[in-house]
Formats: C-alpha cells, sequence, structure tokens
C-alpha cells in the first residue's frame, strides 16, 4: 500500500493510522479497528465481533489496502469485549500473529465463552437476587450464548501487562492499566507523539457502559472506572484513537466530562431510592421500559455498578428479604 492507493470506504488513514469501522449488528453500528505498518508486518489493535459481515468488511478492505493475513505481525487487543476481542481467534488462524490481551482481560473471556461458561450461571443468579423476573432468566442466558459464535475460536493469548510496552507499527508504546469499563482494560500511550489508543475507556460523546460482573476480579467498577479517568486526564494526548466514533484531540476534556455524567447519574439513582427497590426496579426507573435484552443486560450490570458504589461509599444499604432478593435504600 502506498501514500496514494485508493481506500476501502470503511478505512480511513490518519497519518500512519488506518482507521477501519467494522459493522456491529447493535445500535453502535461499527466498532473501531486500527492498522499500523511496520518493518516487521502489521500491528492489528481490536479486529471486532466475527460476524459474516465484518468477516467481508476485513477481507475487502484488507485487499484494497494491499494487505494479506500473512503480512499481519501481532495483534493487539485494549480489552476481552466481543465487539473488541471477537475476530482475533479467526485473524490468528490465518495469520499466525499473536494475540496480547491482559491476564484480566483474558480471564474474563475464560470465564463467559470458555468451557461450560461459567459467568453466565453466575450473572444470572446475580441478576435473580437483584430483582430479575423469573420469565427473563432463559432468555437472558439464550441472548448470553448467543455470543459464544461471535468470539469463536478462541485465540491463544500472550498475556499483557500495565507498565510494559508493546510494538504498534515501528513506535513502541506504553500499556496503561485503566480498569473499569472491563476489568483489564488498557490504552496504549506513545509520549514522544502524544498519541493514545484507548479503546473504550474515553469515547467521544457517548459515555462507555461500566458494570458490575461477579466473580471477584473488580467488586466496584464504577470506582475503579472514576480513578482511571482521573489518572488518564493527566495524560498529555494531542490524538486519541477511540473503539467507536471518530478520533478527537480533547481526551482531558472528554475523560473530566464523563467523572461528572457519573457523579450526576450517582446522584439521580440515589434520588429514586425513596423506598427500598431492587436493582432491577432502579434500572428501569433510570433507563425506562423499552429496552431490548442486549441491552437491558448492560444497563442491569450498570445500575449494579452504581449502587455498589453507593453502597460502599456509606450512601445507599442493601437488605435481602426472605426471598433472598437484594433491595436498596437510601441512607
Amino acid at each position: 500500500m502506498d501514500g496514494k492507493a485508493p481506500l476501502h470506504p470503511s478505512v480511513t488513514r490518519h497519518e500512519e493510522v488506518l482507521q477501519v469501522k467494522v459493522p456491529l449488528p447493535f445500535p453502535l453500528r461499527w466498532v473501531n479497528s486500527y492498522l499500523l505498518r511496520g518493518k516487521d508486518g502489521w500491528t492489528l489493535i481490536d479486529p471486532g465481533l466475527r460476524t459474516d459481515a465484518a468477516e467481508a468488511l476485513w477481507d475487502e478492505a484488507l485487499a484494497a489496502c494491499g494487505i494479506a493475513a500473512g503480512d499481519i505481525a501481532r495483534i493487539v487487543l485494549t480489552h476481552h469485549h466481543p465487539d473488541h476481542y471477537g475476530l482475533a481467534g479467526w485473524f490468528q488462524m490465518r495469520s499466525g500473529a499473536p494475540v496480547l490481551l491482559s491476564a484480566d482481560g483474558l480471564e474474563q473471556a475464560r470465564r463467559l465463552w470458555g468451557g461450560g461458561q461459567p459467568m453466565t450461571e453466575q450473572l444470572l443468579a446475580l441478576f435473580r437476587e437483584h430483582g430479575l423476573p423469573a420469565e427473563l432468566a432463559l432468555p437472558m442466558r439464550e441472548h448470553m450464548d448467543g455470543f459464544v459464535p461471535s468470539v469463536s475460536p478462541q485465540p491463544e493469548v500472550t498475556p499483557l501487562a500495565a507498565g510494559e510496552t508493546v510494538r504498534l507499527g515501528d513506535d513502541v508504546y506504553e500499556a496503561i492499566a485503566t480498569p473499569g469499563h472491563a476489568a483489564g482494560h488498557l490504552c496504549l500511550y506513545r509520549a514522544e507523539t502524544e498519541t493514545m489508543f484507548c479503546g473504550d475507556h474515553v469515547l467521544p460523546q457517548i459515555s462507555p457502559n461500566v458494570g458490575y460482573l461477579p466473580g471477584g476480579i473488580d467488586e466496584n467498577p464504577l470506582a475503579s472506572y472514576l480513578e482511571s479517568l482521573q489518572r488518564i486526564s493527566r495524560y498529555a494526548v494531542k490524538r486519541a484513537f477511540p473503539g467507536h466514533r471518530e478520533p478527537f484531540g480533547h481526551l482531558t476534556q472528554r475523560a473530566l466530562e464523563l467523572i461528572r455524567h457519573h457523579d450526576e447519574r450517582l446522584e439521580a439513582m440515589r434520588s429514586l431510592l425513596d423506598s427500598p427497590l431492587t436493582a432491577y426496579e432502579v434500572c428501569r426507573l433510570a433507563f425506562g421500559e423499552r429496552l431490548t435484552l442486549h441491552q437491558l443486560r448492560f444497563a442491569l450490570s450498570e445500575t449494579l455498578a452504581h449502587l455498589i458504589w453507593l453502597r460502599e461509599a456509606g450512601k445507599v444499604q442493601a437488605e435481602a428479604d426472605e426471598d433472598g432478593i437484594q433491595r436498596f435504600s437510601r441512607l
């Protein structure tokens, strides 16, 4: 590929970075993947969810850019969520490239989609404890199980730890721990050019989902997220390449906006607790009744993350009834 080569409609060149918009069957519409060329081949960041449309897009985009699968030298994942992780194994089979992901991200992927999918039952039990109606349990299970084909085959992962460096193209980037949106989420930063690949940690225009998952990896994900936002806001960044929407340059401002957004949401949820409510009831009041099952799963996890933060801050309390159903009330 030379500097004058025509690009596929879903590919945008930002100097040395190629942004590839990979389609999603969700309202987000696409996820950003990135390609950087180096002397040893191309680095691919966050290849997207595995669907027929995504595979076709990649075949067309790579051909238009003059890139063969074997030209990919490494695959780097900011986090394990399926819209970023899903095609990693597919690309690894075609290229033989190593897949780099944090250890916490790998552990979550194993629990979600590995043998027996233990997270499915754990999450359903959590949702039932917090008021999910019984008639939604089976559809929710089927919804969760439905993601397995979209993340298969599972890649062989090389763990990437925060503080380590990783080569993206020909440049060396630092991996920065930014948990909250996902356990083990990493941002990738190059101080010399003030460039950051920020995954879903900081997004322009939309607020990343911050949800609670059982299993002990992060028992207060919103606290982790707010702390990560404060830390990342202190980095000098001229160009931020996010997982969704377009690259932007105001990362510090946006990180602080997201902190204010969650402060407001915390207060709004606390204000709903004039009488004891389950997390499911709070979720419906906060996010509405017209949620798809996909949206409900993430809205309920996000509601739990906020209520856990409030509980740990001593602003609400939770008590279980004789059936083990938890209800939150304001202190």
